[in-house]
């Protein structure tokens, strides 16, 4: 990623927010600052409302058999996070295939207005039954559509490790 590609928070803010939460003490390493492994448990926590949103709930694991599993992240670290530091995922798409969607979150830490964390992934869909990558039914890809859509007219480019495509 390239420094000059990171969005402005008021930018960042514009997009879907799918977590708030305060720093826990639990979450600090030995530099007292927030550990790696728990950037990466945000974004996971993160991902069930936005999973959601997209009509991927646990009726659609349960009843449908279709899911989702990640195949690839990307972690950028901006700034650190403290104990009782509030911060909050927000979350940008960028594309998608019949089987994969790419995206990249944000990790804002909201109590001192920086941006900390971006996570750029791709996502790969499910049949349960067969264990295998499927294609998303039409009832999800049209809301990634929409959501893919309303993105790309935001007018900034999203920042990327430039290796990821689904």
């Amino acid at each position: 990623m390239r420094l000059q590609t990171v969005p402005a928070l008021a930018e960042v803010r514009a997009l879907p927010r799918y977590l708030v939460r305060t720093v826990p003490e639990s979450f600090l390493d030995q530099n007292e600052h927030m550990n790696i492994q728990h950037y990466l448990g945000l974004y996971d926590e993160a991902g069930l409302p936005f999973l959601d949103s997209l009509g991927i709930d646990r009726s659609y694991f349960v009843d449908r058999r279709l899911g989702v599993f990640d195949l690839e992240h990307h972690l950028w670290y901006l700034d650190e996070c403290h104990a009782g530091d509030q911060v909050a995922v927000y979350g940008r798409m960028l594309g998608r295939s019949d089987k994969r969607m790419h995206a990249v979150w944000f990790l804002v830490n909201e109590t001192r207005e920086r941006l900390s964390n971006v996570f750029e992934f791709i996502t790969s869909h499910a049949d349960l039954n067969a264990r295998r990558t499927a294609p998303f039914p039409p009832d999800v890809t049209q809301k990634l559509d929409a959501m893919i859509d309303e993105h790309r007219a935001l007018g900034w480019t999203a920042p990327t490790c430039g290796i990821m495509s689904p």
